[in-house]
């Protein structure tokens, strides 16, 4: 199975701790050595990391890890790494011709999150969104939160403004190639972003999602977030 982790963005709010978000230690390693050491633990064996800003620090850094681990990385460069998310995962489009999993660089998962999900299979035209009901969890910040409107075991929305949202997207995906006709799509309409993209899918019933149940995760998205992900490895929650 393959990876696609988007890490392209300046990551300016955890900017306190360090240059390069993905590599921004937590309890000593790297975030984003952390989020492919759980991909690895799920059995995923291949990652293609985008990255932009400060792109040549972490791709440094990415080969001295794969040389380290035996692992294969491949590198997807976006020099528009200031526009949103979607266009980096765009940038993926010619190395990938069939089903992969989608994770963003600076969100930690429980790995039984990711080997669920890659149980349920795939469903040609689609992709699935590992979604959290838990909308009062302490550990989410529900202002900053991408909010998912869901029903029926589908996606009806997807945005930070939605109110009439019932879960959190844990920006973990199982995608088929469909995400980049989607992300087109979008883009083509104005909106540069992944959720722009689900959106597209969503209108046609093609945007499916899983429910984490009580499985962890966390955004590591500012320094709140920051300390939560700390406690949570301190505790072996995470």
């Amino acid at each position: 199975m393959k990876c696609v982790i988007v890490a392209a963005g300046p990551g300016t709010r955890l900017r306190a701790k360090g240059e390069s978000k993905p590599l921004i230690r937590i309890k000593g390693v790297p975030l984003i050595e952390r989020v492919i050491g759980r991909a690895r633990e799920a059995g995923i064996e291949a990652f293609y990391v985008v990255s932009g800003y400060r792109g040549d620090e972490l791709r440094g850094e990415l080969d001295a890890l794969a040389a380290r681990e035996g692992l294969r990385i491949t590198h997807i460069v976006n020099e528009n790494w200031d526009r949103a998310n979607g266009v980096s995962l765009l940038k993926a489009k010619p190395y990938l011709d069939g089903p992969f999993v989608l994770s963003m660089c600076d969100h930690l998962v429980d790995p039984q999150i990711l080997r669920s999900l890659l149980c349920l299979g795939f469903e040609p035209g689609t992709v699935t969104l590992a979604v959290d009901f838990h909308t009062d969890s302490p550990l989410n910040d529900i202002e900053d939160v991408t909010r998912v409107k869901c029903s029926q075991g589908r996606i009806v929305h997807i945005g930070k403004v939605i109110r009439d949202f019932n879960a959190i997207d844990t920006g973990v995906f199982l995608c088929t190639p469909i995400i980049f006709d989607a992300l087109e799509a979008s883009q083509a309409g104005g909106d540069d972003s992944i959720s722009g993209a689900i959106n597209v899918l969503a209108h046609s019933g093609r945007a499916r999602i899983f429910d984490v149940g009580d499985r962890v995760w966390v955004d590591v998205d500012d320094p709140a977030a920051f300390r939560k992900a700390e406690e949570l490895l301190e505790a072996g929650r995470l």
